[in-house]
């Protein structure tokens, strides 16, 4: 069974920056594509950036030109840089990794707030 674990979440003030990242539990090699999805309180789940396994990358139009997002094969794991952070920004950030099924991690908060 595939695990994504996620950790870097926390409090920070607006233009700060944190370091989101999601280890998996087995080879990321298996992946056609693994990214980050964030839910605010009240809205949907949305897409924030993907990579996949080709490295090409996706980004929403909130995030482009301020996150990044990369991998480490080698460790298994997926980084999500967010830098400029905006109070809207503020949600529970998720990692996705799809096959041939969908596997979703726990979730960690960001708060962008001064």
């Amino acid at each position: 069974q595939v695990q994504l674990v996620e950790s870097g979440g926390g409090l920070v003030q607006p233009g700060g920056s944190l370091r989101l990242s999601c280890a998996a539990s087995g080879s990321i090699f298996s992946f056609n594509n693994m990214g980050w999805y964030r839910q605010a309180p009240g809205r949907q789940r949305e897409l924030v950036a993907r990579i996949s396994s080709d490295s090409s990358t996706y980004y929403s139009d909130s995030v482009q030109g301020r996150f990044t997002i990369s991998r480490d094969n080698a460790k298994n794991t997926v980084y999500l840089q967010m830098n400029s952070l905006k109070p809207e920004d503020t949600a529970i950030y998720y990692c996705h990794a799809d096959n041939w099924s969908n596997y979703w991690g726990q979730g960690t908060q960001v708060t962008v707030s001064s």
